[in-house]
């Protein structure tokens, strides 16, 4: 027996005249036509309908953004401006985006497919405390100053010099963000890179582009320089010219590690530095001592969530031989009892993938895995039936067991709704699972035995890692980031403020 899908109805209005955004191009706080002849068509991933266009940005429109941006970076009105006025702006940014709370929950419910209650926190609620973070944080000084230091000079006076290390903005900073948390993570790189003093063009996924558009008529409201934050739509070609311009001074990406590595390539011939924020194959780690339904359900939160479209989920469930049979049953429990259904329904506890292509490519994996003689614990097909709108992308959630951790399906992002579970004997066994992959950018511990699990999660090779769950919410003042190929640097905190600037030492003589 499978996931529940019940039968729900498609509860997503047609969104009210206003709610969507302009569909132009923002570019030096002005909103501009599109000198592109295409445009991209945006789906609702919940019916598979259209809720509009947005048009391609072209060749000029890229060299406009770009020049608006560096006129902004070296023109200083921004990156000369006290710590104190850059804040300001950040806090009236914030302010006008609170106000449309509502509109842009609808917004991103209606291009994510994202189910309501998760997107209300994770959607609306995280990016709003991201922004109003780095409002604050802006306000850092830029200054610094070492001790000074008396020099005796042989047969002469002695000298007093000292050092002063100020922290400067990069300049142009290229914002390229995925469409699984859209708001989220062009709030991530918005806020840092404008409370650091830069200037930005922000190119959002052609899937989910209305919540960039609506960060720049906030910005248009607030008042933010001309040239400081700039929205360029499109497809893939529009990145492409961003990575490559030498008007470029940092590329900031969020996606997959293919395309990463493509960033990084195009970006080595003028070393311009480059932030990757990429996938993931996240493991979660279950001792013989775990408290086994808290276990379940978060490795049941770990398949459903967004349905499964988040990098840090943990997709392999490593778990103790003594209690593998347990957790199974749990699991499965757990994952039976989930809605799968249109986001609007309060019922649904996970929604549609992105795309029919996402659907496909999930099912790719789940029936190569099969053949290879993996087991279906549940899920492992699309819904039957009309238990979703037939237009809709949707995939069961799907546990897969006696997989192997060198198969495909334990070793690649799938970014969909599937786990794999493997047993283990000793925790060195369970540390090497975890550890033998490409990726490194989160964790998971669960054991009664406090001290034990932080040792453990001392142990793995990532760059964060939840202990039973940990706090509960996402501190944006805390970094965050992967190793290997999960990505380079880090976000958020003071370490993610660190990212956006280059330190200059000045050396002065004072006597």
């Amino acid at each position: 027996m499978g996931p529940r899908i019940d039968l729900v109805t498609d509860t997503l209005p047609d969104l009210a005249q206003g709610v969507l955004p302009r569909t132009a191009l923002y570019i030096g706080g002005r909103w501009r036509e599109a000198s592109g002849a295409g445009s991209e068509t945006v789906l609702d991933p919940s019916t598979g309908r259209a809720l509009g266009t947005v048009p391609d940005a072209g060749p000029a429109d890229v060299a406009a953004a770009l020049t608006a941006a560096r006129a902004a970076a070296d023109a200083g009105t921004w990156a000369d401006a006290t710590p104190r006025a850059r804040s300001e702006a950040l806090y009236r940014l914030h302010e006008v985006l609170t106000g449309m709370a509502g509109r842009l929950l609808d917004v991103v419910v209606a291009e994510t497919g994202c189910p309501l209650r998760l997107a209300q926190g994770q959607q609306v609620g995280l990016p709003l405390r991201h922004l109003e973070y780095w409002a604050e944080a802006a306000r850092r000084p830029e200054l610094t100053a070492r001790a000074p230091v008396v020099t005796a000079r042989p047969g002469g006076p002695a000298t007093l010099g000292g050092w002063a290390v100020r922290r400067e903005p990069y300049g142009v900073v290229a914002a390229l963000t995925p469409y699984n948390f859209p708001l989220l993570e062009n709030v991530m790189k918005l806020g840092p890179a404008l409370a650091a003093g830069n200037a930005v063009v922000l190119k959002p996924s052609p899937f989910t582009p209305y919540s960039a558009l609506l960060l720049a008529e906030a910005a248009e409201r607030a008042e933010l320089p001309a040239g400081v934050f700039n929205v360029l739509t499109g497809g893939a070609d529009v990145g492409v010219a961003l990575t490559r311009d030498r008007r470029v001074d940092l590329i900031s990406f969020t996606g997959s590690d293919t395309v990463g590595a493509q960033i990084l390539a195009a970006a080595a011939p003028r070393v311009t530095k480059v932030l990757l924020e990429l996938g993931g194959k996240s493991a979660l780690l279950v001792c013989a001592d775990a408290d086994l339904e808290l276990a379940a359900r978060i490795g049941a939160a770990n398949v459903t969530t967004h349905a499964g479209q988040g990098c840090v989920l943990a997709t392999r469930h490593l778990v103790h031989s003594s209690v593998l049979p347990e957790y199974l049953a749990l699991l499965r429990a757990t994952l039976d009892a989930v809605v799968v259904g249109v986001p609007r329904d309060p019922a649904t506890g996970m929604g549609p993938l992105i795309r029919a292509a996402a659907v496909d490519r999930v099912a790719g994996h789940v029936e190569r895995a099969v053949r290879d003689g993996a087991d279906v614990l549940t899920g492992g097909a699309r819904p039957a039936g009309g238990s979703v709108p037939a237009g809709g992308f949707y995939y069961r959630p799907t546990v897969l067991t006696g997989v192997h951790n060198t198969w495909p399906v334990a070793r690649e992002e799938i970014f969909g709704p599937v786990a794999v579970v493997i047993g283990f004997d000793t925790e060195a066994e369970a540390v090497e699972l975890a550890n033998n992959s490409a990726y490194g950018l989160a964790g998971h511990v669960l054991s009664r035995d406090a001290g034990r699990a932080f040792e453990l999660a001392c142990r793995l090779r990532t760059g964060t890692v939840d202990i039973n769950g940990g706090p509960g919410y996402t501190n944006p003042d805390v970094p965050f980031g992967g190793r290997a190929r999960s990505g380079l640097g880090r976000e958020n905190g003071a370490e993610g403020l660190d990212e956006y600037t280059q330190l200059k030492t000045i050396k002065y003589h004072a006597g």
